[in-house]
């Protein structure tokens, strides 16, 4: 892409600001963070509920963008970059990409439906990639912002195009069909995703197919209720396992232990087909692949041969511990140059160490010549700062000397006979690579080993309770996230990663060890330890973390450490106590505080906080707002006595919710982030974060009469199917969860737990579940919830969640 700046003034109906109209744009940019925004970005800087970009342009032109489109100047940048004015920024991208869309005439298939998009566009990209050169989403990029972003990565040497759309609500679908305009549209299963924001069913569809009203034909699964809302200008191409008058008649599915046989009917002829799955979902999907081919008129032997080769999607990058202290980006599912930008962000913004290296396969559908690919990517790996390049293949070996630190291998056997002289030791790794390069075996090389049970970390999701809860916030009141006991037993220094490209104004940690841990992980931002010894002070300094000061010994022990060390103005933060007589100076010491402060200029007081003890608790409301009341007074005096103007807060994750009128400067989010709320309605618009898995050991089947585990505390009273899960106490499973109490998750199922739980194995019955050893096993996550789990035991969700042992390996994935 290459477009004049000028050429989009009218393009987006914008006013001109600039001493350049003459300047060249070759990149699209919404992210401030990413490595990639260069002079030649044009940055559009979208108004979000919980974040606003035009904060952020004064730092993008200091590091040399100088094209933007906005809805206003801010002020300290007049004169100094290109701007291109709107009404609406969101708009404007838009309006962008369906003019640029409008340049290109070769076939666009669109794909909607509730389930199942982003699997048919992966495997459509594999059935045609043999005869055409492909441009697709990358990922699941079918929102408002990703889908327009998506269509700007076409270019001229594509001839091929798959878009998937994505819609939570009314009016979002014609804006996307304006920008994808796809010739052909594959509608794909419509579930229950979703459903709150539509009327009904009818509605969900009725919007749905909007994607279609000017493509030429429609598959489908036949549905009367799809059928009135096709345009009388589209073709209508469907598919049925009842209907014999559809295209495609599905009149046998034999499903065998691994494949699916499939035998259809299409223009008078009988086909047999083989698919590599047998679950509902997957045979569904495969027909809408199938229908695609038929349309293109592929012949049958060729359907076979490519279909048989269908494969699971890994539709997620996961970050995992690496061997020697390395951090591991797996992405090994896939290379094309879009996915390749995706995936360096992530690198970015995961980034635990100073070393990065990339370890990347031969890129294809790119769309450019070779020559002008890898000087592309060249450009890129520059821009992000990797500091080494491994390429695998024959084509990335050719152009080795594009890199600067580059070695090559021909193939990944080569790659993991030469693994031991690589030298991989305390840097963050990207692993990018086509599937036909089988990556995965790399990962496994580079895999820290432990044992089978793990908890995988949803990074989306922790950014998606993290933007619900901003958007409850007044503008202007800072955020502070507690990442203490390991984030919450989720893991403290990726979450802290995450929190930092993420931009929230402070971190909070319980004791001085977690901080260091953070500051040398790499984190920059401010940290307060919230329950600091006076051991730790000079550690404390050292590192360059932020005490809570909770009593006048506290405040004497630390100041005089500062001054010996010759401090000024080093930040505290004032712990009042308001009635939750825990921690914290009460109101009979406040006069003897601010006499020890006065003219103090060693240390300066950073904020003052207190802690609510029933936030969360209707009945005890009244005891909640007098504990506000006493803060806003004890730390009105503070202030107005040493007249200083500290940052303020007393709300954690239920007051922000329960008390909006009391955000004062800043609030703590601590539960919300991980998806647990206290109150059942807000549980329902957070996201699952994390989910414990583990998997199946042995299954063995024991006659009425036999008992299972320690002091036979299960006598079987019938013929029982027993399951052992390699996951006990020693892990974090709590006792009392066994013994009938509990139980587990297999092929979405519940399995009841038997007998005691051990200290590394507990055993279920799986008397009713078609499952064999080796399947996966979710000890919780949606189902069963912590939440659940802990109200079951008469606990509270965070001894759940912090009692998980840091032996289970922790997955982080996108």
């Amino acid at each position: 892409m290459s477009i004049i700046i000028k050429n989009s003034i009218p393009i987006l109906d914008a006013k001109w600001f600039g001493n350049h109209p003459e300047a060249i744009i070759d990149n699209i940019s919404i992210d401030s963070r990413s490595l990639q925004n260069s002079e030649h970005t044009l940055f559009f800087a979208l108004v979000g509920p919980n974040n606003d970009a035009h904060h952020y342009i004064k730092d993008l032109i200091a590091i040399g963008v100088q094209n933007f489109v906005v809805t206003h100047i801010p002020e300290e940048c007049n004169d100094q970059a290109n701007f291109l004015v709107v009404k609406n920024t969101l708009v404007a991208l838009q309006q962008f990409a369906a003019y640029y869309r409008s340049l290109f005439h070769f076939p666009i298939i669109g794909l909607t439906g509730s389930n199942g998009k982003t699997i048919v566009k992966e495997w459509l990209n594999f059935l045609l990639s043999p005869d055409y050169n492909v441009i697709r989403s990358p990922k699941s990029y079918n929102s408002q912002v990703g889908v327009p972003l998506s269509v700007i990565a076409i270019n001229e040497k594509h001839n091929l195009g798959i878009f998937e759309a994505g819609i939570s609500t009314v009016s979002e679908m014609d804006k996307l069909e304006k920008i994808i305009k796809p010739n052909i549209g594959v509608l794909t299963n419509i579930g229950s995703s979703h459903d709150e924001g539509f009327a009904d069913l009818e509605e969900k569809i009725q919007q749905k197919m909007l994607l279609f009203q000017d493509a030429a034909v429609l598959i489908y699964q036949k549905n009367t209720q799809i059928e009135k809302y096709i345009s009388p200008n589209t073709k209508a191409f469907s598919w049925s396992f009842k209907e014999e008058n559809a295209d495609v008649f599905v009149f046998h599915k034999e499903i065998g232990n691994h494949e699916t046989t499939l035998s259809y009917k299409y223009k008078d002829n009988s086909y047999q087909l083989k698919i590599p799955f047998v679950d509902k979902a997957s045979i569904e999907n495969a027909i809408s692949s199938l229908m695609v081919l038929l349309y293109f008129d592929y012949e049958s032997d060729v359907i076979q041969s490519r279909m048989e080769m269908l494969f699971p999607v890994e539709m997620r990058l996961e970050v995992k511990n690496g061997i020697n202290n390395c951090s591991i980006i797996d992405d090994s599912y896939s290379s094309d140059f879009q996915s390749l930008k995706i995936a360096l962000d992530v690198l970015e913004s995961q980034n635990q160490f100073q070393k990065k290296t990339v370890i990347l396969s031969d890129i294809f559908q790119s769309g450019f010549p070779n020559e002008q690919l890898y000087a592309k990517v060249a450009q890129l790996i520059v821009s992000n700062k990797i500091n080494r390049v491994i390429g695998i293949g024959e084509t990335i070996s050719e152009f080795k000397d594009q890199f600067s630190n580059c070695i090559t291998f021909k193939t990944t056997a080569d790659f993991i006979s030469n693994f031991e002289k690589l030298d991989f030791s305390n840097e963050s790794i990207l692993i990018k690579g086509a599937r036909s390069f089988q990556f995965e075996e790399i990962v496994a090389l580079l895999e820290e080993k432990t044992h089978e049970t793990v908890l995988e970390i949803n990074l989306n999701a922790i950014s998606y309770n993290l933007n619900f809860f901003k958007s409850k916030l007044n503008p202007k009141v800072k955020i502070m996230v507690m990442v203490k006991a390991f984030g919450y037993g989720n893991g403290g220094l990726e979450i802290a990663k995450l929190l930092e490209h993420h931009k929230v104004d402070y971190l909070g940690v319980a004791f001085a060890d977690e901080g260091i841990s953070l500051k040398n992980g790499g984190i920059k931002l401010p940290i307060m330890v919230l329950n600091p010894e006076s051991t730790s002070f000079s550690a404390i300094i050292q590192h360059r973390l932020e005490p809570e000061i909770y009593s006048l010994k506290g405040l004497h022990a630390f100041l005089k450490i500062a001054k010996q060390k010759n401090l000024q103005h080093f930040p505290i933060h004032i712990k009042l106590d308001t009635g939750m007589h825990r921690l914290g100076f009460e109101e009979n010491t406040i006069d003897e505080l601010i006499s020890t402060l006065k003219g103090n200029s060693t240390v300066k007081v950073q904020s003052i906080l207190s802690h609510m003890a029933t936030s969360d608790d209707v009945k005890y409301y009244e005891f909640a707002l007098s504990q506000i009341q006493l803060f806003d007074r004890l730390s009105t005096k503070i202030m107005s006595e040493l007249e200083i103007k500290p940052i303020r807060h007393i709300l954690n994750t239920s007051g922000i919710s329960n008390f909006p009128d009391t955000q004062f400067d800043m609030v703590r989010l601590g539960i919300g982030l991980y998806g647990v709320s206290n109150d059942a309605n807000e549980q329902k618009y957070l996201e699952n974060v994390g989910t414990l898995k583990s998997i199946i050991s042995q299954i063995r089947i024991i006659p009425a009469g036999d008992s299972v585990g320690y002091g036979r505390r299960f006598m079987a009273e019938k013929e029982t199917k027993v399951a052992t899960i390699p996951i006990g106490y020693a892990d974090g499973i709590s006792r009392l969860w066994g013994n009938g109490v509990g139980y587990v998750n297999i092929k979405n199922q519940n399995a009841t737990i038997l007998g005691s739980v051990c200290m590394d194995m507990l055993m279920v019955d799986v008397t009713e579940i078609d499952c064999a050893e080796g399947d996966d096993v979710i000890i919780f996550g949606e189902n069963p919830s912590v939440s659940f789990i802990a109200e079951k035991l008469n606990t509270i969700p965070y001894e759940i969640l912090t009692s998980i042992s840091q032996r289970v390996k922790r997955v982080f994935y996108r």
